[in-house]
């Protein structure tokens, strides 16, 4: 079995410049000091943090900013849009009725980043 993604694990995001923690609210602790992260858990400023800054085109803000510098490209500060839950978590593992994250789980931004785990912070678990 994949390792679950826990609270503070590392993220990152394909168009962001640096990783941010994973932050999971403290309802979902499974037998360990952190809690483990759930399909859910993709809610900007609570859950996702900014991954310093963007360079996406896709993103008006790096767009604008790109247009001003005459097309060279610009990143602008990350603000993380992510509308919908985490795909590929797990079929086997379950917390409060969700499926709970592993390493392999991703999430889109709506601005064209793809955000997933960077690396393990909980042993791997055999069932």
């Amino acid at each position: 079995m994949k390792p679950l993604v826990i609270q503070g694990t590392l993220l990152k995001c394909s168009f962001g410049n640096m990783p941010t923690p994973l932050m999971v609210l403290p309802d979902k602790k499974v037998n360990s000091m952190l809690p483990a992260a759930v399909e859910s858990d993709h809610i900007p400023f609570v859950n996702i943090l900014p991954f310093g800054m963007c360079s996406n085109p896709a993103n008006p803000m790096v767009a604008a900013a790109t247009a001003a510098a005459m097309g060279v490209l610009t990143p602008m500060p990350c603000i993380p849009c992510t509308a919908q839950g985490w795909t590929g978590a797990s079929e086997k593992v379950r917390i409060k009725g969700k499926k709970a994250l592993h390493m392999d789980s991703k999430l889109q931004c709506l601005y064209g980043g793809s955000i997933q785990a960077a690396a393990p912070l909980q042993p791997r678990v055999l069932l």
